[in-house]
Order: structure tokens, then sequence, then C-alpha cells
């Protein structure tokens, strides 16, 4: 066996005997703003880089439909330690992880989206109040959670009768989608997501397609009944949140974010939950997430959390 040496043996090693070897831990708080953004950039950085093994072009294209879906391939890509000591002159990499993960206690300033002494109407004009928008985000991402959980449980079986206590979501919806596959559920399992993003921007979750003014029904739903079980656990996670005279009006809620937009049924007189409900029962499940005439596309492009 040849001696042992304690200096490094990469490249330039025996031009600088006396290199320092420095171990560096960086911890980073990230905010993703612009998911478009964040994802073109990891597609770029993965096109460059050199695959070796048995099929890179198909090692590559994994990779890319990684990137393209989810957040945290998108910054492993980027962040890699590789890509980012490549970057430094006068070093070289000998090795290092990422490990990258939600921030479970990070919450929009719902007080700072939402102020209650905004311009932008006159005083006794219902607003979405700061504690209204905490409570709504909280129970959105609470359903995207359980149909997520719902769908690597479950994968493409079908919600059966006298079963549907299996189910945390999937069950509660209509019976005409008890049935619907995989790829469909993760959709529907989005929907919550991108009202809860909505309220994240400081933006009224103003449902854009049938499946989203489903889902903020639920979450209205449900952030009534854990108001009415649980009050001090709404209290507690409402800190020092300023209080207001509209906080948790369900019922202003539901008049003012639901059946904004054109639906695209005949009863225009009607109210938005029997509009919504001839919709629903008129429309196959797959034509839920056709965005309403009048509302903007989400950008189709955005991925998914899980």
């Amino acid at each position: 066996m040849g001696e042992r040496s304690d200096h490094s043996q990469g490249s330039g090693a025996t031009d600088h005997p006396g290199a320092l070897e420095i171990e560096a831990t960086v911890v980073l708080g990230i905010r993703v703003t612009d998911w478009p953004a964040l994802r073109a950039a990891a597609v770029a950085a993965v096109e460059e880089l050199d695959f070796s093994g048995a099929d890179p072009a198909a090692q590559r294209s994994e990779l890319l439909r990684e990137v393209s879906e989810d957040p945290h391939a998108a910054l492993g890509a980027l962040l890699h330690p590789d890509r980012l000591i490549g970057a430094l002159p006068g070093i070289e990499a000998l090795g290092g992880t990422l490990e990258l993960s939600t921030t479970d206690d990070f919450a929009p300033d719902f007080a700072e989206l939402f102020p209650l002494d905004g311009e932008d109407g006159e005083a006794g004009d219902w607003t979405l109040t700061p504690r209204t928008a905490c409570l709504l985000h909280t129970q959105l991402l609470a359903l995207a959670d359980a149909a997520y959980d719902d769908l690597e449980e479950h994968g493409d079986e079908p919600v059966l009768p006298g079963e549907d206590a299996e189910w945390s979501v999937f069950a509660r919806l209509p019976h005409t989608t008890w049935a619907m596959h995989r790829s469909w559920r993760r959709t529907m399992a989005r929907t919550f997501d991108d009202l809860a993003e909505d309220l994240g921007l400081g933006e009224w979750p103003l449902p854009r397609c049938a499946a989203e003014e489903l889902a903020l029904r639920f979450a209205l739903a449900d952030a009534r009944q854990l108001l009415t079980s649980q009050p001090q656990a709404v209290a507690d996670l409402m800190g020092e949140l300023p209080a207001d005279l509209y906080d948790y009006d369900w019922d202003g809620c539901s008049d003012e974010l639901l059946g904004v937009y054109d639906m695209g049924v005949d009863e225009e007189d009607e109210e938005a939950g029997v509009r919504l409900e001839q919709l629903l029962a008129a429309t196959h499940p797959e034509g839920w997430f056709l965005t309403y005439d009048e509302a903007e596309e989400r950008e189709p492009g955005r991925g998914y959390r899980r």
C-alpha cells in the first residue's frame, strides 16, 4: 500500500501541497416568488450538464421532468455544490451534499398583504381581513396536504361506497369523480395550492374554474368548522394579527369570493352555489379545470407540490 497523504489529491494538489481544506456550511432561507423563472433557469442548467452511464439521454429527460414539476428539484439543480464551486476561482470541490426542506413555520405576513386601512374602498366596505385570509390560507394548505396524502395512499383506486372514511378529500367530491385517475386527482389537489398562493401574494382567492370553486367551498366550510370546534387553536394561529369587524365573515366570503366569474350556465339569477352544482352536473370532471371565460388562465407549467 502506498503511503497516506493528508493533502488533497485533486487536480492542482501537487502544485500547492500546502493548500487549505475548508469545510463551509451555508444555511439559506429561500422564498420562491417566481416559479416559472426558477423552472426556466433550472431547465437551462440541466441542459448544460454532462451525463454518463448507460442512457445519458434518459437521465437528462428524467431530470428535466423533475425540475419542471418540483421547485425542490429545480433548486437542487441550481444549488448543487459542484455547480456553485465551479463558479468560484482558485478552488476545487472535494465533495459535499445539498439538503432542501420546506420551512414549516413560514407564513405570509397577512397584516401587510391585507391591510385594514387600505385605500381601495370606503370605510364600511366588506374586505378580506388578515385573520380571515390567514385561516383560509391554513385550511387550503391543509386540504392540499390531505389530497396529496390520499393520492399517495390510494393512487388510481376508486372511492367505494362505504369506504369514504378511508379518504380525506376525494370522497368529499361528487360521486362522478370517485373513479377518476391519478393525474386528475393530482390536478385537483393543486387547486387548493393555487388558491393558497393567491392569498400568499395578497390577492383575493377568486376561483377561476369549477374545480377551484369547489376547492374554496371546502376551505370555507373547514375554516368555519375549525373556528367552532377549536377556537383557541385559531386564536393561537392568529398571533398578533389585527382584529376587525369582518373577521371570519364566512357568508361575506361566499358572497364576495364565489361565483365572481361567469360560469356559463343559463340561470344567471340563481345563487352561486346552485349555479356551481348545475355546472358540475353538466360537465365531465375533466372539464372542471377549464378556465372561466373572464378569468386569467393560470401558468400552465407551474408544476405540482408533490
